[in-house]
């Protein structure tokens, strides 16, 4: 049997950005997805801390060390440039596996860095 469960999570990061004219996606600080072991692509679940919020959507890496975490599209309407946000990402696995799988979080500093 395959479940879906919490495999990595970017803990309260500031929007930088927010670009309604774009075809959609959230862009993630390439040193952030790593660090989250995330990576282009990837299904997302974004949640605002600030309006309650929540949206999927898929990762554009942006520059390493920017700091930058922007929503594009549709859902930069669900969004304010400085709300604080939750990115998490899920896999599919077996069900035993699951049961000893480690997720990964990270903890950004106030301006989106590792610290």
């Amino acid at each position: 049997m395959l479940i879906e469960v919490f495999k990595s999570k970017i803990h309260r990061v500031k929007v930088t950005q927010a670009e309604l004219n774009y075809v959609g996606s959230i862009t993630i600080d390439e040193a952030l997805m790593e660090a989250a072991n995330m990576i282009e692509g990837e299904k997302v679940q974004i949640v605002n801390i600030n309006n309650g919020a929540r949206l999927e959507t898929y990762i554009i890496k942006g520059a390493r060390d920017s700091g930058v975490i922007c929503l594009n599209g549709p859902a930069a309407r669900q969004v304010q440039v400085g709300d604080v946000i939750i990115i998490i990402g899920y896999a599919t696995m077996d069900f035993q596996e699951a049961k000893t799988f480690q997720p990964t979080v990270i903890f950004p500093d106030e301006n989106n860095q590792l610290v």
